[in-house]
């Protein structure tokens, strides 16, 4: 057998499984189709994000620091089993300022992480 083909035999299914992940991963597009001048497809507005935030958990917490101006905040949450933690006090980023405003220490909110660091949503408890 030809040493090239074998190789391609090899590496072939690596190459497609990797494919296969990397589309899995990939965020949602809009599909737009145009056929003779006509637009057919879906459309979002230009504000709106293509794919949600990804949350990895959600937890409660009592608000004991606020830095707007960092968008930061520091909680005293409670364990988060998702992410098998125990109950702490840490800094926390937020994704937009917005989710600060209204809060004060001592509220007890809850929250759902973007990842370990940043806050991507926050409701009054």
């Amino acid at each position: 057998m030809n040493p090239q083909t074998e190789t391609r035999r090899i590496f072939h299914p690596a190459l497609v499984a990797a494919a296969s992940l990397a589309a899995l991963a990939a965020p949602p597009v809009f599909a737009q189709h145009v056929h003779h001048g006509h637009d057919h497809g879906q459309h979002a507005p230009a504000t709106a994000p293509v794919a949600p935030a990804t949350v990895i958990a959600s937890g409660e917490g009592i608000v004991k620091k606020i830095d707007a101006e960092k968008q930061r905040l520091v909680l005293a949450h409670d364990p988060i089993a998702q992410l098998k933690w125990p109950a702490m006090t840490m800094p926390f980023a937020v994704t937009d300022p917005a989710l600060l405003q209204g809060l004060k220490v001592g509220d007890r909110i809850g929250f759902d992480l973007k990842d370990e660091q940043t806050i991507g949503a926050i409701r009054k408890r």
